[in-house]
């Protein structure tokens, strides 16, 4: 699994708190504690951000072809809520990207991150490099939740899957595999908001390895 989470200063956590409960909770599936969307892999597995287009003029993000993510049920049919959650993939994948290529000031992570969390994802990608790591695998992403809190504003939360997914050594591009546990699994919680140019912007990140929300 990747063996890095994201830092976050200790002044996001009551917000991350508010976000976890504004998003979680609410979404029930049939089969108990089985997380909903956990078995839908077949059914949906291609990047929202992939099919979406908008007049928004993007940086360009290329993953390696060992680098997949993969995004289960991440459309809810709402104009407003898809092209939140599309940005929030496309962050994903621009923040990876950057990971691989060891460019901790890309375009690309400026162009979907703000303030705090730009921070924490600038230092995120530098410890990588400064390490001389990089990643590898297929990362699951799956039940996003999101809640609208004004035009521009709105949070995010979701699981991710990492079981699949691996730190790797630059120079041997060895990857650094280990046993499956529940730390394979991740809940995130974030803060987007829409700028002037339309892009949905993570202003605040949380993520916890283990969240009985996430791992199975």
């Amino acid at each position: 699994m990747k063996r890095r989470t994201l830092p976050v200063a200790a002044a996001l956590t009551a917000t991350a708190a508010l976000l976890l409960t504004a998003c979680g909770g609410d979404d029930k599936s049939d089969d108990g504690d089985k997380i909903a969307g956990a078995d839908q892999a077949s059914k949906e597995s291609a990047s929202p951000s992939a099919e979406a287009s908008d007049a928004v003029e993007r940086p360009t993000v290329t993953l390696p072809k060992d680098v997949s993510n993969v995004f289960e049920s991440w459309k809810t049919g709402d104009a407003t809520k898809d092209a939140a959650l599309a940005d929030v993939t496309r962050r994903i994948n621009a923040t990876d990207a950057s990971i691989t290529a060891g460019e901790p000031d890309s375009e690309a992570i400026k162009f979907y991150y703000k303030g705090d969390a730009l921070i924490d994802a600038v230092e995120w990608v530098q410890g990588y490099k400064k390490d001389g790591k990089s990643i590898t695998g297929t990362t699951r992403y799956f039940n996003p939740e999101i809640k609208i809190a004004d035009k521009d504003t709105a949070a995010v939360a979701y699981c991710s899957d990492e079981s699949k997914a691996y730190d790797k050594d630059r120079k041997t591009n060895k990857a650094d595999k280990t046993t499956v546990t529940k730390n394979s699994y991740v809940t995130y919680s974030a803060r987007v908001q829409k700028n002037d140019q339309g892009v949905w912007q993570t202003t605040s990140l949380l993520s916890e390895r283990g969240n009985a929300k996430c791992a199975p």
